[in-house]
């Protein structure tokens, strides 16, 4: 695929790369939310709260605080390479049962509650961003029930310094809200199109739920970056590009290696439809018919114009794919603080990854783009890479042994491109 835009060389005088991680994850501790809710939620969040079990060992751990503890989380970042993040959530915000980023959308009963926990994450996320400045995005969250109120929220994060754009919920099927690809959302995408801030659909979101079984536990992680990805197609074919022609759209965790070949796919359904719809009447003109002007583009300009992967501990095997995936459009991640994160071995997951290619490409993977897409000022980051950023020398050299504490699939022997 060819770039789009030029790919720049951002490594610095002092011949340094300036690393943005464009997936971290942060959050408040449980009880450091109550701030930041309306009191008239306060005695419903004391009682919940009381009685609340997380379900996250790392967020019970002696190093939970990596998720809230900024200066900490400076220094370990700082330590591994890394001098600006974009900010995902993380831990349990009021009133959810589990982390937002895997909870099903909440039913009318249930609204109310959970959207006042998510607006508390999002006023404590722009203070937490705030301690840092020009070295977080943060990313706001919305819920899909009430596309009016999410638009005011959009608004008013952005105008709290929140730059990272919102994170999309998963709409898992026979969820109580429309399929992504509906035009109730319009209002969503012509707010982030006019604010120019991305869309970002994380991996993880919008499976459904299939219980707690070894077999659903091991078809989940079979399944779980599929259901993820159907944003991408639900956007396209739903016509939001062509509606909102400055929307940005960020696939997050999902791997990359799947992009070349599913755009392939959509391509060759877009165009098969589209030309059965203009025939005789068929079944498949039926499915065609009327595709062409909701839509507009075709799949892969959709992609080349406004999409873009957020290709978290990038693996050896997606690699020679890049100029297929848009050498522009990449931007490697450290999933800070996970443990299938590259953290603190991000030096060795840039080498095993980007070793032996040239330096502009790395550039631009590695903090570039993600410069560009949320809007990072790279004259304050070069500045701190000088002193903090891998160097090319360092990150041209192939990494011949995987450090022995390494727990990300960065490191893992055996990937292959997967279908999706």
């Amino acid at each position: 695929m060819t770039d789009r835009h030029p790919v720049t060389d951002r490594s610095t005088a002092t011949d340094r790369y300036t690393v943005i991680s464009a997936d971290c994850h942060a959050g408040a501790d449980l009880l450091d939310y109550r701030p930041y809710l309306e009191k008239k939620h306060h005695d419903d969040f004391d009682a919940w709260a009381a009685t609340y079990v997380n379900p996250y060992e790392d967020l019970l751990a002696d190093t939970a605080d990596r998720n809230w503890n900024s200066q900490r989380r400076l220094r370990e970042l700082e330590a591994d390479g890394i001098v600006a993040e974009v900010v995902f959530p993380n831990t349990i915000p009021p009133f959810f049962p589990k982390a937002s980023l895997m909870a099903q959308p909440p039913t009318r009963a249930e609204y109310e509650r959970r959207w006042a926990g998510l607006q508390a994450h999002n006023r404590w996320l722009a203070d937490f961003c705030a301690d840092a400045p020009g070295r977080r995005a943060g990313v706001a969250q919305i819920l899909l029930n009430d596309v009016d109120a999410a638009v005011a929220e959009i608004r008013r994060a952005r105008e709290a310094g929140l730059t990272g754009g919102i994170l999309l919920p998963g709409v898992p099927p026979g969820s109580p809200v429309p399929e992504l690809y509906s035009e109730a959302y319009d209002p969503i995408w012509a707010v982030c199109a006019e604010l120019d801030v991305p869309v970002n659909h994380h991996g993880g979101s919008a499976s459904p739920p299939l219980g707690d079984e070894p077999a659903a536990r091991a078809v989940f992680m079979v399944e779980t970056t599929w259901f993820s990805h159907r944003a991408l197609w639900h956007l396209i074919f739903g016509g939001a590009f062509r509606r909102h022609p400055g929307l940005k759209l960020v696939l997050t965790e999902q791997g990359s290696g799947w992009i070349p070949g599913v755009l392939d796919m959509l391509d060759y359904y877009h165009r098969r439809l589209v030309s059965a719809a203009t025939k005789a009447a068929t079944a498949e003109s039926r499915f065609g018919a009327g595709l062409a002007e909701s839509m507009g583009r075709g799949p892969k300009e959709v992609w080349r114009d406004n999409c873009f992967v957020g290709a978290s501990f990038m693996r050896p095997h997606e690699v020679p794919l890049r100029d297929r995936i848009g050498l522009d459009k990449i931007m490697w991640g450290s999933d800070y603080p996970h443990d299938e994160g590259t953290t603190p071995y991000s030096r060795e997951g840039l080498r095993i990854a980007y070793a032996g290619l040239p330096r502009e490409e790395v550039a631009a993977m590695a903090g570039g783009n993600a410069a560009r897409v949320y809007g990072f000022d790279l004259a304050l980051l070069d500045r701190l890479a000088a002193v903090h950023g891998p160097t090319v020398e360092e990150i041209a050299q192939p990494l011949k042994e995987v450090p022995e504490g390494a727990t990300s699939p960065a490191f893992a022997p055996g990937g292959s491109v997967r279908v999706w």
